[in-house]
């Protein structure tokens, strides 16, 4: 029985496919796969037994990614599963911004015993008026799921929408319309667009990477919506630029008490894969690829090892092999090998072999103990 445990609660449609052999309540430290959204690993102790990890989601700041990969358990994560919440979330925040909209359902709530209020309303509208977002050019930082998501969806609202983002692979993006600027920088977002939206991953790269010297380059007026992480922003320097009239609005998915006072702010409660939907596409993501990791020895969407597969589990015995910079041909060596897969991502290793024969528990103690090697798994 493969023991589970969920470190937040997980949908239920996700759960139920693990099926017969998985027992979905372990604590974490008797527990081999657990599954995890916003609950901090860095504050818990891992069991040395826990094969992997999934997050339910995509950020995985609130993991211990690199001590997780040195005692050989392998973190996943569900790129795209949440991606149509997070893009409905930023049009929304688009919308809200264009018009004080907020503004005027709060008016409306205070004069609510006011019997004159149709007649009042009609003096006090004008100050929650603006703009429209047709027309007005919309600037893209990062084009991964959301951010292809965002773009298509803000062109078919007629707006004008310049990106950058760093290609992989050919350097073309999946899904991405064809009217879409693709830029080779960001400066010409930040000069000229009308509204700006971050979709790009935390790191030591891009923390704070909008700050003072971003903000003096945008033109008067903009609106910076943030949907991605709240420390990609320089704090101190948005309010300044706030104050200056560089950002008139600040739409932020990320309450913290630097922003929530701002004039201008839009900050929301972290709601933007808090769908019915998003939540249930999360799950059911997550579990496969525990499920295909535990049965088959499959990496998909790893963050802290290479992904790898050697497809479907065949009768005979297969060999699940995670490590450091690991010699193929010497691990293998005592058997013969029917198939293979193997990959590497900087220094860590994940290989996976088909034997004919199966090891003895003497071979495996062996394997285990070769340099580089952190976990062996016989599946």
């Amino acid at each position: 029985m493969t023991k589970v445990t969920c470190l937040n609660p997980i949908a239920k449609v996700g759960l139920e496919r693990f099926g017969a052999g998985y027992q979905l309540d372990a604590p974490l430290e008797e527990a081999q796969l657990a599954l995890v959204r916003s609950a901090d690993m860095h504050a818990m102790t891992a069991p040395a037994g826990l094969l992997a990890v999934a997050r339910a989601g995509a950020g995985v700041n609130n993991i211990p990614l690199d001590a997780l990969a040195k005692q050989g358990t392998v973190v996943f994560n569900t790129p795209g599963a949440n991606a149509n919440g997070v893009k409905e979330l930023v049009l929304a925040g688009m919308l809200l911004a264009a018009r004080d909209v907020v503004g005027g359902v709060e008016w409306v709530r205070a004069n609510q015993a006011d019997p004159d209020i149709a007649k009042d309303t009609e003096k006090a509208k004008k100050q929650f008026a603006g703009g429209e977002i047709q027309g007005k050019r919309l600037g893209i930082i990062g084009l991964g799921h959301i951010g292809v998501k965002v773009a298509n969806a803000a062109l078919a609202l007629g707006m004008e929408v310049w990106a950058y983002t760093l290609p992989e692979g050919d350097g073309t993006i999946p899904g991405l319309a064809q009217e879409v600027h693709l830029l080779e920088g960001p400066d010409e977002i930040y000069e000229t667009c009308d509204y700006i939206t971050l979709h790009l991953p935390l790191n030591d790269a891009t923390r704070q990477m909008i700050n003072g010297a971003v903000f003096a380059k945008m033109k008067p007026g903009t609106v910076l919506l943030n949907f991605s992480r709240d420390k990609l922003v320089d704090d101190e320097a948005l309010a300044r630029a706030m104050e200056k009239g560089l950002v008139r609005r600040y739409v932020s998915d990320f309450p913290n008490p630097a922003v929530v006072h701002l004039p201008g702010a839009l900050v929301i409660p972290h709601l933007g894969a808090s769908t019915e939907e998003s939540e249930d596409n999360c799950a059911c993501m997550a579990v496969d690829q525990l499920k295909a990791f535990l049965e088959e020895g499959t990496l998909r969407n790893a963050v802290n090892y290479p992904d790898c597969t050697l497809g479907a589990k065949t009768a005979g015995p297969r060999l699940c092999v995670l490590g450091e910079n690991l010699e193929e041909e010497q691990l293998l060596a005592p058997w013969k090998v029917l198939a293979r897969a193997a990959a590497q991502k900087g220094e860590r290793c994940c290989l996976l072999a088909d034997l004919e024969t199966e090891p003895t528990p003497q071979q495996l103690e062996q394997l285990a103990a070769q340099p580089g090697v952190l976990r062996v798994r016989l599946i």
